[in-house]
C-alpha cells in the first residue's frame, strides 16, 4: 500500500491480495457504493418457499422488460435460490424497506434446505395473480419474472440471472407525473457493502442530457456542482 498523500490510501492488486480477507471483502463489496436491496423469492415442490437478500439486481433493458441479478457460486453449497429457478423457471424480486430492514438482512442466514426463510425470519409470502413464486407481503414494490436466460462467469463461478417481467405491483402514488418511482417515498432502503443499510432521498432531478442543452458549467453560479437557482 502506498500513501504518498496523507488523505488518500492507495491500493494495487499486489496490496489487495496480501490484505487481510474479511479486510478485503468488505472493502470490495462497499467501493461500488449504493446497491439497491431486494429479496428473491422462489419456491419448490418438494421444500417449499424460500427467501434470499440480494444487492446486485440491474436493469437489463425496458423492452422487453429485462432484470438480472448475480448468485454466487454453487460449488461449495446448494444454493435454494438457483434450483428453485432452475426447477419452476419463476423467482420474484421485492423491495427492502425500512420497516423491515432486520428481517431482511437475516434471511442471509445459512438455513438448512427445506427450512423457510419467510418463517424464520417474520415475513409473510404472498400468492397472487397464480404467479408460481411467492411475493413479500410487506413489501409494496413486487416484480414477478419468468427465467429467461443465464450467464456461467467463469473468473469467479457466479453466474447472471436474466429474468423478464411478468407481473408488477406498486402503490399508485408511489409514481410522480412522469412515472419515476419515488423510492423515498416508499422509504426504500439500499446496501452498502454486505451489512450496511442506507436511506434514500431524492436530492434532484434534471431533464435528458441533450448537447445543445449542456449547461455551461465553467460560470459562477455553479458551485461544487450545485446549480444556482
Amino acid at each position: 500500500m502506498s500513501n504518498k498523500n496523507h488523505n488518500t490510501m492507495h491500493f494495487n492488486k499486489e496490496s489487495l491480495k496480501q490484505m487481510n480477507r474479511v479486510r478485503r471483502l468488505n472493502l470490495i463489496n462497499a467501493i461500488t457504493g449504493i446497491k439497491p436491496a431486494n429479496l428473491i423469492g422462489t419456491r419448490s415442490s418438494q421444500y417449499g418457499s424460500n427467501l434470499s437478500i440480494v444487492s446486485s439486481v440491474v436493469h437489463l433493458g425496458s423492452d422487453p422488460a429485462l432484470l438480472g441479478f448475480i448468485l454466487r457460486p454453487n460449488a461449495d453449497v446448494i444454493r435454494d435460490t438457483y434450483v428453485n429457478i432452475r426447477e419452476t423457471g419463476y423467482f420474484t424480486i421485492n423491495h427492502i424497506h425500512q420497516s423491515f430492514i432486520e428481517r431482511a438482512h437475516y434471511t442471509s442466514a445459512k438455513f438448512d434446505r427445506g427450512v423457510s426463510e419467510f418463517e424464520r425470519v417474520g415475513l409473510t409470502e404472498e400468492f397472487t395473480h397464480e404467479f408460481p413464486a411467492p411475493f413479500v407481503a410487506e413489501s409494496k414494490v413486487k416484480i414477478g419474472l419468468k427465467y429467461i436466460d443465464e450467464h456461467y462467469i467463469p473468473q469467479n463461478g457466479t453466474r447472471l440471472i436474466i429474468g423478464e417481467i411478468i407481473e408488477l405491483f406498486l402503490p399508485e402514488d408511489a409514481l410522480d407525473d412522469k412515472g419515476y418511482l419515488r423510492l423515498d417515498h416508499l422509504f426504500d432502503v439500499g446496501i452498502g457493502g454486505l451489512n450496511s443499510y442506507y436511506s434514500l432521498k431524492r436530492m434532484q432531478s434534471y431533464p435528458y442530457a441533450r448537447v445543445n442543452e449542456l449547461p455551461d458549467f465553467n460560470i459562477k453560479q455553479y458551485d461544487e456542482g450545485k446549480p444556482a437557482h
